[in-house]
Formats: structure tokens, C-alpha cells, sequence
């Protein structure tokens, strides 16, 4: 039996993409980025097993880059023609990533999703010794661009142009992070697999960044915000929807999992013992417990709340709306956002301040860090580390404890 191969560049691919105007455009005038930006997708998604909102986000960083080619090309073709008739319309903003029916998975990405986890970084740091520097320079030569003809005749010279006129256009740090990151990776995946005779992304560097410390909840405030619901249905039952939201931030605090996770959690996935299984990015799976308020939290939803919402419906999702499918991120985050407000909790919160709250609580109250890691999923210990930090008042409390002299 043969080897498994991926799809070249040549090969014919199933499915057929819509006439969006922008990814035309960047196919029409660069013909070659359609293979590669399909070769390096599928070993994204085939290889890396890496989460469709993070195809998605690599996709549009690539996009954007050779939109940007197109746009220099079209602006240089114009100074060096005169006359209104000569003149090329400007090429919009990409807007939308375009979506491929009856295609791979990884090419059905319908927009631009949530980025946040797609690269853990937060500033740029330029470095002034052999690497690009991404500040503003301002007019760039880019009348070499008209020149590009295939992948090769791309330069660190059209790497620096972009990411100047990102800085220029107000891309904050984070995405220009993002974006070098992308490029990195494209270009060194196509100097692996002997399709770029030089990686032009060679010397774009991105040192090692700082990370902003996670915004979360207090003890207390999360005992407000788990305060059971006061709704009252009918024969003293509490109301499907409130039962429900109840249960849902309970099981995120108590389990620490990705919003992502929660709401489309099957509901083969509990175990009436106290865990979870749940399936993570990449399609790793990990085992969590929860405890005790939590589970009982969960019996009553399940067999108050959840026939109600169903109605003798069907379906495999733990967590369903009144018309018995799976919630969206979207709206959970806006259950969140409510349910803060009630509880008179001040500060602008989302799922992930729950993530947050769960393992910083867990840290300080003596958990240890490998296992707050295999509970959160994270593939690196050093992610998990961001939650290691502490307060002056807890740090001086150490202190006098271990300290022989403290």
C-alpha cells in the first residue's frame, strides 16, 4: 500500500470556489497562490490538526498579504501610465474569506472568526540587529511588485512593505504579531517541501513577547455570579432557560474548558461519576473532573430543564435552546455578559475570564501546575505559567511562612 501524500501543487482539487471578488483578484493576478495556499492548508489541518477558527485566521493573514501584493501592483501600474483612461480601481479590503461547497473541511472557512488563540502573542518587539524592522518607514519602494511572476520572485523587501503599511493602517500589535507568524510559518513549510529556492521570511523575527497578565474573577464575585437562579416556573420549578444558563456557568468554572467545548459538549461526554470528557483543539481528548456543586447543578438541568427545552425533540448536544439545537458562542457570551450585570459584578467579563478565574484560584490554593496544564488542554506548560502570578499581599504571606528568617 502506497504512502499517504499530500495534495501538490498541480493537483486537482474536489469543489469549486465561489467568484468572490477578492480572492479572484489575488488569483488572477498572483495564479500561483492558489495551490500553495491549498497544499499548506491541508498540511495545517492533516499534519498540525489544528482547529477550523485557526485555519481560518491563517487563511486570512495569507489573503491579506497577497491582496496587499495586488494593491502595490495596481498603484505602481498607475504612476507609470498617464491619462483617466489608464487609471485601475482601487481593490477593496478583504472583508470575507470565501466559502468552498462540497470541499475539504479546511477549505469551508465562511468568515473571519475569533483569532485570540491562534498565536499566544501580544507586542512586537523590533529588533534592530539582522532582522526586518516592521516600524513605520514611510514611502516604500514597491514598483518591483509588478515583477512577481511566481513564489520565488517574493522578497524580504514586499515582507517589510507589508507589515510597514499594516503599522501605517493601525493594525494593532497583537494582529501584526499574528501576521509575521503566518508568514513565518507559510514560507518555512514551502522551503521544506523544496517549492521556495529562499524563504524571504528568513530574518523576520519576532522576539519573545510580553504577555498582559489574564483578567479575572474573585472568589467572592464568583460565588455572586453562581448564585442560584431566584425564577420561579411553574409548580415551583425554576425557569428551563435560568436552570440552564446556571448549569452552564457552573460547569465552566468548575471545569476550566474552552466556551468552544462547552457549548458543544455531547451529552455522551459526562460521566455521572464527575468527569468530563472533552474534545480540545486538535482533536485531543483530556478527562476533567468537577465537583460536587456542579454535578448537582447538572442532575437538576438535565432532568428539570432540558426535557422542557427539547419537547420530545432529539439531540446530542448537552446543552440545548428552546428550539432544541446547540448554543452559539455568541450567545453564551452574551449569557455571561447578562448574568455578570444582574449579580452587580462591574468589570466586563467573558467565558474565558471564567478559564482564567479557574485555574488562577487552582494555583492558589496549592494546586500544582502540571495539573492545572492537563486540565486546561494547553499543549505547552509555559501557556499554563502565565497564571503563576500573584499579589503583594499573597507573595508577603509566602514569604513569613517558608522563609527561616521570614
Amino acid at each position: 500500500m502506497s504512502a499517504f501524500r499530500y495534495p501538490r501543487p498541480g493537483d486537482q482539487v474536489r469543489g469549486k470556489r465561489p467568484r468572490d471578488p477578492i480572492f479572484n483578484l489575488v488569483a488572477g493576478a498572483f495564479p500561483f497562490v492558489t495551490p500553495l495556499l491549498d497544499f499548506f492548508l491541508q498540511y495545517l489541518a492533516a499534519e498540525r490538526r489544528l482547529a477550523t477558527n485557526t485555519l481560518d485566521a491563517y487563511q486570512t493573514d495569507l489573503l491579506s498579504f497577497f491582496a496587499f501584493l495586488v494593491r502595490s501592483s495596481s498603484s505602481s501600474a498607475r504612476k507609470s501610465r498617464a491619462g483617466p483612461a489608464s487609471k485601475i480601481p482601487d481593490i477593496p479590503q478583504i472583508s470575507k474569506i470565501p466559502e468552498v461547497p462540497n470541499a475539504p473541511k479546511v477549505f469551508n472557512v465562511p468568515g473571519v472568526h475569533d483569532v485570540q488563540n491562534v498565536h499566544d502573542v501580544q507586542n512586537v518587539h523590533v529588533d534592530t540587529g539582522n532582522t526586518l524592522d516592521i516600524v513605520d518607514t514611510g514611502d516604500i519602494d514597491t514598483s518591483n511588485i509588478s515583477n512577481i511572476n511566481n513564489i520565488n520572485d517574493i522578497g524580504p523587501e514586499h515582507l517589510r512593505a507589508y507589515l510597514a503599511a499594516s503599522h501605517r493602517e493601525g493594525i494593532s500589535s497583537r494582529s501584526t504579531a499574528r501576521r509575521i507568524s503566518t508568514l513565518r510559518a507559510f514560507f518555512r513549510f514551502l522551503e521544506g517541501e523544496q517549492l521556495l529556492k529562499h524563504n524571504p521570511a528568513a530574518l523576520l523575527d519576532l522576539p519573545k513577547p510580553g504577555h498582559a497578565l489574564p483578567k479575572v474573577l474573585s472568589v467572592a464575585e464568583v460565588e455572586l455570579l453562581l448564585t442560584p437562579p431566584a425564577h420561579q416556573g411553574r409548580q415551583g420549578q425554576q425557569a428551563p432557560l435560568a436552570l440552564r444558563n446556571h448549569a452552564m456557568l457552573h460547569l465552566l468554572y468548575a471545569t476550566g474548558m474552552r466556551v468552544s467545548e462547552l457549548v458543544k459538549l455531547p451529552v455522551a461526554a459526562v460521566n455521572q461519576a464527575g468527569h468530563l470528557r472533552i474534545l480540545g483543539k486538535g482533536t485531543k481528548e483530556r478527562l476533567v473532573p468537577f465537583g460536587e456543586a456542579a454535578r448537582q447543578t447538572m442532575a437538576l438541568y438535565i432532568t428539570q430543564s432540558r426535557p422542557r427545552l427539547l419537547k420530545r425533540r432529539r439531540s446530542d448536544f448537552l446543552f440545548v435552546t428552546s428550539r432544541g439545537t446547540a448554543m452559539t458562542r455568541l450567545r453564551f457570551w452574551q449569557i455571561v455578559r447578562a448574568s455578570a450585570q444582574s449579580c452587580g459584578i462591574k468589570q466586563e467579563i467573558s467565558p474565558h475570564v471564567l478559564r482564567h478565574s479557574f485555574a488562577t484560584h487552582l494555583l492558589e490554593h496549592g494546586a500544582d501546575l502540571r495539573s492545572v496544564q492537563l486540565m486546561l488542554g494547553h499543549t505547552d506548560i509555559a501557556t499554563t505559567q502565565i497564571y503563576t502570578h500573584v499579589d503583594g499581599a499573597r507573595l508577603k504571606m509566602v514569604h513569613r511562612k517558608f522563609h527561616p528568617r521570614g
